[in-house]
C-alpha cells in the first residue's frame, strides 16, 4: 500500500476527473465488494422474520440478529484498521472475504443444530468479514483518483451497495420466505442458500488474489473549506499541519462517528421491522412484503445515483441535511398507520437514507491525512448503532410496529446537526 506524503499541486480551474485509467480494474473490483455486503446485510432482515416463524422468537429477540451483525463492527473495526495499515488494502480485502465465506459456511452446522444462538454466532463471523471489507473499501475507493472527487466515488460505489441491498430481499424472499415451497417452515433452504453464498465469496477472494493493485493516492490529505462544488479545496501539505494531534482533536471526525452510530441505528431498526410492518399493517404475505422491501432498496440505489450527480453542484453536507429532513417527515407518516400512504412513506425512507452513510463517512475522513486509516476503523465501529437500536425498536414493535418508527426520528435529528453545522474541518 502506498499513500502520498504531500499534497500534489492541483489546478482548481478544471473539474476533477472521477478516476484514472490505471485504477479502473481495481475500482470495479472494490465496487463489487459494496454489492456483496449489501446482499448480506439485507438478508439478515429476511432471516429476522424467518427466525420468528421457525425458531419461535419474539420481535425483540429477533432484533438480536441485527445485534450479531452490527455488533461485529464494534469488535472488528479497530483490528481491521490495524491489519489494513500493516498489510495494505488488498490483504485487508482478502481477510474480509475469508471471514465472510467462513461465516456463510457456518450456517450449515447452525441449521443442523436448529439453534438461534449458533446462527447468531455464524452471523457474527460473517459480519466480522463485512466490517473488515467496509473498513478497507471506503478509504480504498476514495484513494482511487483525485481527492476532490472522493465523495463522488464513495457514493458511486455505495450505489452498488444499494444494488446488493435490492438483491438480498429478493433472494431471501424467493428461497426462504416463499409460501408453498418444501422448506418454507424449516431451515434447509437457509442452509443451502448460505452454502452457495460462501462458495461465491470464496471464488471472488481467489480471483482478487490475482489482481494487481496500482499504488493508491492519499484521498484525504488535509483540506479546508473552499469554492469547489463539493465544498472543499486544497490545503497545505501535511507537514504544515499542527503536529501531536490525535483523531479526537478533530471535532468534525468525532461528530461523524456519533452521526454514523445514529445513522446505522436508524437503518437497522427501519429494515429489521419493514417486513413485519407489511404483514401486520398492510396484510401482505411474508414473501410479498420482502419484495416490497427489495423495492425500497431500489429507491435507495436511485437516491445514491441521484446524490452522486447532485454532489457535483451541491455541497455534500447540505444534501445530507436536506435528505435527513425528508427522512423525519417519512417517519412521522409511517407511524400514523395511514395504510398505503404510510407504506409508501416507509418505502421512501430508503430513498432519503441513501446518501447518509457514505456521505458521513467521507466528510468524517476529510483532513485526517495519515490518520485516515485509523479514522476509517472508528467510523466503521460507529455501525454498532445498528446492533443497539433494533432490539429497542422491537420492544415497541411487540405492541405496535408503526409506533416503533417514531424512534428513528431521534437519530435523524443528530445526523441533521452534523450535516448542517458540525461537518466543518477545523
Amino acid at each position: 500500500m502506498h499513500s502520498a506524503a504531500t499534497t500534489a499541486t492541483v489546478d482548481h480551474s478544471t473539474r476533477a476527473a472521477f478516476t484514472e485509467k490505471r485504477y479502473l480494474i481495481t475500482l470495479a473490483f472494490v465496487t463489487s465488494l459494496f454489492l456483496l455486503w449489501g446482499v448480506a446485510i439485507t438478508m439478515g432482515d429476511v432471516l429476522n422474520r424467518h427466525f420468528q416463524n421457525v425458531l419461535h422468537v419474539s420481535k425483540a429477540q429477533s432484533g438480536l440478529v441485527q445485534f450479531s451483525i452490527f455488533g461485529a463492527y464494534a469488535v472488528m473495526g479497530i483490528p481491521a484498521g490495524l491489519f489494513m495499515k500493516r498489510f495494505g488494502y488488498k490483504n485487508g480485502v482478502l481477510l474480509g472475504l475469508a471471514l465472510y465465506a467462513t461465516g456463510a459456511f457456518l450456517f450449515v452446522p447452525a441449521a443442523n443444530a436448529d439453534s438461534f444462538a449458533f446462527f447468531r454466532g455464524a452471523l457474527f463471523v460473517l459480519a466480522c468479514g463485512l466490517a473488515t471489507l467496509e473498513a478497507v473499501a471506503h478509504p480504498f475507493v476514495a484513494g482511487l483518483g483525485d481527492p476532490r472527487t472522493s465523495d463522488q466515488r464513495i457514493n458511486f460505489a455505495q450505489s452498488f451497495n444499494g444494488l446488493g441491498a435490492v438483491l438480498g430481499p429478493l433472494i431471501g424472499g424467493y428461497f426462504i420466505l416463499r409460501a408453498g415451497q418444501a422448506h418454507s417452515n424449516d431451515l434447509e433452504s437457509v442452509k443451502l442458500l448460505y452454502q452457495i453464498i460462501g462458495s461465491v465469496i470464496l471464488f471472488i477472494a481467489v480471483a482478487f488474489f490475482f489482481v494487481k493493485v496500482p499504488p493508491v493516492q492519499d484521498a484525504h490529505a488535509p483540506v479546508v473549506p473552499g469554492a469547489e462544488a463539493g465544498g472543499y479545496a486544497e490545503a497545505p501539505p501535511l507537514a504544515d499541519q499542527p503536529r501531536g494531534k490525535t483523531l479526537w482533536h478533530y471535532p468534525h471526525f468525532v461528530w461523524a462517528v456519533v452521526a454514523q452510530f445514529f445513522c446505522v441505528a436508524a437503518q437497522g431498526g427501519t429494515w429489521a421491522f419493514f417486513i413485519n410492518y407489511g404483514i401486520e399493517k398492510m396484510g401482505l404475505p411474508a414473501e410479498k412484503a420482502s419484495y416490497y422491501f427489495s423495492l425500497s432498496m431500489v429507491l435507495m440505489m436511485a437516491g445514491r445515483f441521484l446524490g452522486t450527480f447532485l454532489m457535483r453542484f451541491i455541497a455534500p453536507n447540505k444534501l445530507l441535511a436536506t435528505f435527513t429532513l425528508g427522512s423525519i417527515l417519512m417517519c412521522l407518516i409511517v407511524a400514523q398507520s395511514f395504510g398505503w400512504p404510510s407504506f409508501i412513506a416507509l418505502l421512501m425512507l430508503n430513498f432519503f437514507f441513501s446518501i447518509m452513510f457514505p456521505t458521513i463517512f467521507s466528510l468524517g475522513l476529510k483532513g485526517l491525512g495519515e490518520r485516515t486509516q485509523q479514522g476509517s476503523s472508528f467510523l466503521v465501529m460507529g455501525v454498532v448503532g445498528g446492533a443497539v437500536f433494533p432490539p429497542i425498536m422491537g420492544l415497541v414493535a411487540n405492541h405496535d410496529v408503526a409506533a416503533a418508527y417514531y424512534l428513528p426520528i431521534i437519530c435523524y435529528v443528530v445526523i441533521f446537526l452534523f450535516g448542517a453545522r458540525f461537518y466543518r474541518v477545523r
